[in-house]
């Protein structure tokens, strides 16, 4: 079969089932084009010999019962994989081979996934643009001089190029839903608690979700019931409900109440945001869905409320990596020099700064000033959703002030750098789902997104919503491959 790899995932899942093709003719096709696509620099660790061999054994015994009949599959390298190395994308876990699996990752293993390997990301998650990794920036398939969007730019290059079928990625403030709106492909990150973070390296311990990315609605909605389920493991883990999102997946959303926040009308916004936002509630009407107007006065605080509440968490979380037990070491005269050196050269700008802004609204004198404070109105910013969804059942956002930027342009600038997650993090702060979806192109033709933010534990409504526009917009990511070789 031609063009295995442009395939959806259910395409591929059909086609396995119907043995129209196998697990190692799939997975062949992947690593053969991922051989190919080295520019792009989406790889930090490469499974192709172990992945093709676990191929042969899924056509061996041919289990089709899984939801995941022999599917190859990369993933971001900030989920733990055992016996695989895991990076975080940083220097300081260049030689850290976890002895344990991430439960997101061993519950796509367990319904037959096949590890392809592991997708470059901002270091600890720590980017809006993926040029913070160790290894690298990686490019963007839209344009070789653009960024791919962070912190799962790794991932967002990997599926809009085709080197993966599908994808997960990590959210704290933004870090699905940006990449996959710069590289036209769809980003879910789901309510807090609803994926387990056991296993994922941690950036924010009350922000961080994982989630799926892939080229349509459908197929995240099939993986986010797949990595979606309740994990004693991980305190954080909440025990509801789970759908099987992608079988009740419906285009019907007539009756559903839509809302437009004021606030997200920031100052400066590039016409062309503004339009698609209209086109976007245009199509919800299309749909049926009713459109309602509705404020959210505290999502003016959100960037600054999510820069304080963040860098306080990755301080106390970073704090582990100290080149004592695992990780990289740098040699000192004595424990402390061996402390203080194992982290200057071990961390990163981006990461030492995060830290730096962390210690210090953690330090004693401005604990109550900044953090308390920030603490205290990331609680308003989650009321006023709770007080929208009185009135409606999603809000239709779009997903960044921009399309995607050129490489280096904003690395000298971090506070521009931030603002690119104004319309994102709000959604983290308040622990909600919410959805990217493609939407249109700039006049550059580059991808634009739209996002929608459902009720928390409402992935199958947000979905639904989500798959509907989906279906009237027909989004075509038309991308010239100029890096094959």
């Amino acid at each position: 079969m031609d063009n295995i790899t442009s395939l959806s995932l259910t395409e591929l899942i059909n086609n396995i089932k119907n043995k129209k093709i196998s697990s190692e003719e799939v997975t062949r096709s992947f690593i053969e084009r991922a051989e190919k696509s080295k520019t792009l620099n989406c790889y930090i660790t490469e499974n192709f010999e172990s992945a093709l061999k676990k191929a042969k054994e899924f056509d061996n015994r041919a289990n089709f019962k899984c939801k995941l009949p022999g599917i190859p599959i990369a993933i971001k390298d900030l989920f733990c994989t055992n016996g695989i190395k895991t990076t975080a994308g940083s220097k300081i876990l260049n030689n850290f081979f976890p002895t344990y699996e991430s439960t997101v990752t061993q519950n796509i293993w367990n319904e037959g996934g096949i590890l392809l390997g592991k997708l470059n990301c901002d270091e600890f998650a720590m980017g809006s643009s993926n040029e913070t990794s160790f290894f690298g920036n990686v490019q963007s398939p839209i344009d070789k001089n653009l960024v791919p969007g962070g912190s799962s730019g790794g991932s967002a290059s990997a599926i809009a190029s085709n080197l993966t079928p599908i994808t997960i990625g990590t959210d704290t403030g933004g870090s699905i839903r940006q990449p996959a709106s710069f590289t036209g492909t769809v980003g879910l990150k789901p309510t807090y608690g609803s994926c387990s973070r056991y296993g994922i390296v941690a950036f924010a311990s009350s922000l961080d979700q994982a989630g799926p990315m892939g080229k349509n609605v459908k197929d995240c909605a099939l993986l986010q019931e797949i990595i979606s389920s309740y994990d004693s493991k991980d305190s954080t883990s909440i025990d509801f409900k789970r759908n099987n999102y992608s079988e009740l997946l419906t285009n019907n959303i007539k009756g559903k109440k839509i809302g437009i926040p004021k606030e997200y009308r920031v100052d400066g916004m590039p016409k062309e945001i503004e339009n698609l936002w209209l086109k976007g509630i245009d199509i919800a009407k299309e749909c049926g869905a009713k459109i309602i107007d509705i404020s959210l006065p505290h999502t003016q605080y959100a960037l600054p409320t999510y820069y304080i509440v963040a860098p306080a968490e990755a301080s106390s979380n970073l704090a582990r990596y100290d080149g004592v037990k695992y990780g990289f070491r740098s040699a000192g005269e004595n424990l402390i020099d061996m402390y203080e050196k194992t982290r200057s050269e071990g961390f990163g700008n981006e990461v030492k700064r995060r830290i730096m802004i962390g210690t210090y609204v953690l330090s004693s004198g401005y604990y109550d000033a900044y953090y308390i404070k920030a603490q205290k109105v990331r609680k308003l910013i989650k009321n006023d959703f709770d007080e929208a969804y009185k009135e409606v059942d999603a809000i239709l956002t779009p997903s960044t002030p921009s399309s995607a930027f050129k490489i280096g342009e904003k690395t000298n600038d971090p506070v521009s750098m931030y603002l690119n997650d104004i319309f994102t993090v709000p959604v983290n702060l308040a622990g909600l789902p919410a959805i990217s979806i493609p939407a249109g192109l700039d006049n550059k033709g580059y991808p634009l997104g739209l996002q929608i933010i459902g009720k928390a534990f409402g992935e199958q409504n947000l979905l639904n919503i989500a798959f509907a526009m989906e279906e009237k917009i027909n989004f075509k990511n038309t991308i010239k491959e100029w890096w094959i070789k």
